[in-house]
């Protein structure tokens, strides 16, 4: 029973129509199933944990309320109950070469950019690796995690967007919400149709194109507001990297360059924009 009326349930029949093949609409459909469940600990661990039946590839869990959500380096976090998009998707990219894999959540964090700013009317960009900003504020994150690497590589994608989120739910100060943002919608079923749809067809192009790179990353780095910025890189055992954010290379990685020093390539690490001195 929902009580709050600014904060209503996902309309899953809705989805399923717009988005699950055979399902009585949209014959081209990318998704095999799409549920939604009042709550769970991880939408991510709960689809890794599913058994690899002939409906796992391209399957959807999405929650109302996740209790035990989990962002890079195992950071916890919890969603407030129908305050945000908390969705996960398996994605199978069959003939990929596995050195390739880690483009998939950047291909994500492209989707969430897109929806956000055609959907939602809001100005977002990505800050590598795979957060999603407002007005430099975080309002999205993606997580992704390998389910299989054979006979076909498969990835488990989490997507946790704030939606209806007030100042005092936020779980930090950087943190913001397509509410406080003023979003042209805060619906969250039109926003996961629309996000889904454009995670299908990004994942549609990208094995068209043979699984290439070159566009994904040229998309990728339109979107990205981390290139052109000063930036702190904290990195593996305690080091720290601190210059200009200068490209995104054909691994995935960022750039920085160092005020009189030679390029570095970044694989893994926190990223903090920096003012401009």
């Amino acid at each position: 029973m929902w009580t709050d009326l600014n904060r209503p349930p996902l309309d899953s029949a809705t989805l399923r129509r717009a988005l699950v093949r055979d399902a009585g609409g949209d014959p081209d459909a990318f998704w095999s199933r799409v549920d939604v469940v009042t709550e769970t600990g991880s939408t991510n661990a709960d689809l890794l944990a599913r058994p690899h039946d002939a409906d796992y590839a391209r399957s959807v869990l999405i929650a109302e309320h996740q209790t035990g959500g989990r962002g890079r380096h195992a950071r916890r976090w919890v969603s407030a109950p129908r305050a945000l998009v908390t969705v996960s998707a398996v994605l199978d990219l069959p003939g990929m070469d596995l050195s390739d894999i880690g483009w998939l959540p950047l291909l994500a964090g492209i989707a969430v950019v897109d929806t956000l700013r055609d959907v939602a009317r809001v100005d977002a960009e990505l800050k590598w690796p795979n957060d999603v900003l407002v007005g430099g504020r975080k309002v999205a994150g993606i997580l992704a995690e390998v389910a299989a690497t054979a006979p076909v590589p498969t990835v488990v994608v989490g997507i946790g967007l704030n939606v209806s989120l007030t100042e005092d739910e936020l779980p930090v100060p950087t943190a913001t919400s397509l509410a406080l943002e003023n979003a042209d919608t805060t619906d969250r079923t039109v926003l996961v149709r629309a996000m889904l749809r454009a995670l299908a067809r990004l994942r549609r192009d990208w094995e068209a194109a043979d699984w290439g790179i070159d566009d994904l990353a040229a998309a990728y780095r339109e979107r990205c507001g981390t290139l052109g910025r000063r930036v702190r890189a904290e990195l593996p055992g305690d080091r720290e990297l601190v210059g200009v954010a200068t490209d995104v290379d054909a691994e995935g990685r960022v750039v920085i360059t160092p005020e009189g020093g030679s390029p570095v390539a970044v694989s893994a690490g926190d990223i903090t924009h920096l003012r401009a001195v």
